[in-house]
Parts: C-alpha cells; structure tokens; sequence
C-alpha cells in the first residue's frame, strides 16, 4: 500500500501505517455486510423453514420476502448516514454503521424460530432485518468514499475496489461455510442449529471492525474541505452551512438520477448472479446443493481475481467506457447463459456463472469509484449512499424475490434473464448521458 502512503499527508499519524488501515477498515465493514446477506440467501431455504413453517406461501418465497423488506430501510439510512459522514465525518459514519450490522446479525443467529415463539419470531427476523437494512446503507458508500478520498489520482480505480471485493469475499466465505456445513453435517443438524453459526460469527467481526476504525483519521479530502469552511466562516465569507441532503437536491439532482440508473445493473446483477443463482440452481434447475454451492465458490473465487483487473482497467480507460462494456455484455449474453443454465450440467453452468462473473467485475470493479468521482466532496458521501441505495432498495435487494415471483406467475425459468436484460438497457441509457471524472482530483469535482 506504499503507493497510498507516499502521496497522503496525514497529521500526527505514522505515513505509511495509515493507508493499510484505511483498506481494512474499508475491507472488513463490507466483508461483515456480505457475509451475513451471503448467509443469508444460501441458507434461504432452511430459514424459511424454521420462521414460516406453518406459511400458507412457499416458505422459502416468504424468506426472500423478509429479505427484501429489509431494504425498505436503506434509502432512509443512506439518508442518515450519508448526512452524518458529510457533517460528522467519513469515519463517524462508517464506524458507527458496521457495529449496529454486526449487532443485528449477531441477534438474528440467537433468534428462537417460530416453534418456540410463534409469530414474535418472524417479527423479530423481519425488525432485526431492518435494523440490517437502515445500517448496511452506510457501509458500501463509507468504505468506497474513504478509500477514494485518500486514493492517489491515477490509482482511485483500482484502490477502491477493494470494497467490492470485499463483498465477494464476503459472499465467497458465505458459500464456503453452506458447502462445508452441507458436506459435513447431517441435513437435520444444519436445518437445527448449524445455519445460525456464521450469523453468530458477525459479532466479534464487528468488534474488531470497531478497534480498527477508531484508530483512523478522516481523509485528507474531507479534512482540507472541513478547514476551508472554518476559515470561510473565521472571516464571515460564508453564510450557514446548507444540508448535505438539500444541496444534493437542489444542486445535483441530475447526476443522482443518473447516478441511480447506473447502480440498478450492480444491484440486480450482482444479487442475481452472485447471491440468487445459488438457488435457481436448486429450485428450478433441481441441481444438488452440493453442486450448486461448489458453482457457485468457484465462481466467486474468479470474480474476486477479476475485480483488480477492472479497477484497474478502468483507471486506463475511464469508467464511462467500462460500465457500457458491462451493459452491452449483460444484454447480449443473459438468455443465452440462462438457457445454457437450465441444462444442469455442471461444466456448463459452470462456465456460464463464470462468465456472467467477468461481466459483472467490469461492472462492479469500476461503479464505486466512479460514484466517488460523480459528486463533490461535501454531499460525496450522500450522494454515493442515496444512489447506491436506491438502487439496491428497489432492484437488488427485491431481485430474489421478483425472479422467484416471475418464474411462478409466468411458468418459465427463463423469466429472470428477461428482467436482467431489462435492467440493462436501463443502466445502459443512464451511462451513455453520464460524464467522465476519471484522473480528476476530487477536490475539482
């Protein structure tokens, strides 16, 4: 990280000490996030069956269900967080969002199911899934803005995305822990008790994500910007200071929207390639666990290999460029892919997930610097959260449960490639009106 370290001035703290801690803090908040939502989905299925035992609905639809009620409460946290990092601090914001994720899904691994405690059970599944909700919107977008902002120009791609691959990560040990758990225990043992163990797993995470943020300063960025405004206000230059949110409005309405039409492909992409095909795979294609899970860690294990070649592409060649590229590739290649999945072979599927992963890391790889790039510093953190989050709290975290509605209210498991392609032209249009801020410094923007 010595590349970070030579470029940032920082005050009062060892130069090159600084940096790696900025990328673990940034690393392990995101890691906590996905690992839950990874653990999540891919015991979806057993969750189901301990909350919604009695459900007149399939119990794993009502599992998802849950899943995506949760993200009701991002916008509103993207909101909160967002404000309190642009006013409090990066730091603030990212330190005090990880622990309350970390709490939740810690309280989700000791949750009684519904046997024990009836309908309080879900309730508290579905409160404790909020509380995930309103606290993860502040975590991609913080540990995105602190790396960007202490990034050097020409590497800004390839620092941050160290965040998504931190979600892979996230996800890839996830899927490790269902393959393993599947592998080794009984069904019944797993189905009992063994699910609730990564969840449980969250809570000394989350500490030690604690120990590691309050140890940081905020980004040299954000702290030049915070003397500038004392010194602007020390010689009555300035008026009262306008709200992050406010000025976010008024100010930078058109690169939000457009912000948010780039982010839906993340959003269903990533949650349909990365976190629900794992069950498609089960449910519709009728593939063992075992071998959907294996698929899927394979998989996974390539996207997080992928993920700095496209950071850094994508600081050769701008991000505009590389998140067309992800667009016209969803486009053209999902039908086919889902064809080629619904014939359960597994080197097929194999081959085809991999793919699909290579798409996306040009997606992935490039979205979180160019969100940091796309406002300026004081509603950079608002900006990121709100779009990031919208994105995901009406596409991402609802693109499990529309692809398992779509597939029984049409009759054809072919019904979620369409949603995707979609989606695609979409986020298509969205990048085509975009402008590029790639090799610009951040405090120009």
């Amino acid at each position: 990280m010595s590349a970070i370290s030579t470029d940032i001035p920082c005050s009062g703290v060892e130069e090159k000490k600084v940096p790696l801690k900025v990328a673990l803090s940034s690393f392990l908040g995101n890691f906590i996030e996905w690992f839950d939502y990874a653990t999540y989905t891919y015991f979806a299925i057993t969750i189901g069956m301990v909350f919604f035992p009695d459900s007149a609905v399939d119990s794993t639809l009502m599992a998802f269900c849950v899943f995506a009620l949760s993200f009701i409460f991002r916008p509103l946290g993207a909101s909160f967080w967002g404000t309190m990092g642009d006013k409090k601090g990066r730091k603030w914001s990212l330190t005090v969002s990880v622990f309350m994720m970390a709490g939740a899904t810690f309280c989700i691994g000791l949750l009684p199911g519904y046997m024990a405690w009836g309908m309080a059970a879900p309730a508290l599944l579905l409160l404790l899934r909020m509380i995930q909700g309103f606290s993860a919107s502040g975590e991609y977008a913080g540990a995105a803005t602190f790396l960007a902002e202490y990034a050097p120009t020409d590497k800004r791609g390839m620092y941050c995305s160290i965040v998504p691959a931190s979600t892979a990560i996230g996800l890839l040990v996830g899927s490790a822990f269902a393959t393993v758990m599947y592998t080794i225990m009984p069904e019944a043992a797993v189905n009992e008790w063994g699910w609730r163990i990564p969840f449980i797993l969250a809570g000394p995470l989350g500490i030690g994500a604690y120990f590691v943020n309050i140890q940081l300063e905020d980004s040299p960025t954000y702290q030049a910007m915070q003397r500038a405004l004392k010194d602007a206000e020390a010689s009555g230059a300035a008026g009262a200071p306008e709200r992050p949110i406010h000025c976010l409005f008024t100010k930078h309405l058109r690169k939000l929207i457009i912000s948010i039409g780039a982010a839906m492909l993340n959003a269903v992409g990533f949650y349909v390639v990365l976190t629900y095909l794992p069950v498609y795979l089960e449910t519709a294609v009728m593939m063992p666990k075992n071998e959907s899970s294996l698929i899927t860690t394979i998989a996974l294990i390539t996207y997080v290999a992928f993920i700095f070649a496209s950071g850094h592409l994508s600081d050769k060649f701008g991000r505009k460029k590389m998140l067309i590229t992800a667009c016209v590739g969803f486009i053209v290649f999902t039908i086919p892919a889902f064809m080629l999945l619904n014939t359960a072979n597994f080197v097929t599927v194999l081959v085809v997930e991999l793919i699909m992963c290579l798409i996306l890391t040009v997606n992935d790889g490039t979205l979180s610097s160019y969100l940091s790039e796309t406002f300026p510093t004081q509603v950079r953190y608002s900006g990121f959260a709100l779009s990031f989050n919208v994105a995901n709290a009406l596409f991402g975290g609802t693109a499990s449960f529309i692809c398992t509605s779509l597939i029984t209210v049409s009759g054809s498991n072919m019904a979620p490639a369409f949603y995707m392609v979609g989606v695609s032209c979409i986020a298509l249009v969205a990048m085509i009106l975009s402008h590029e801020h790639s090799n610009k410094d951040l405090s120009e923007i």
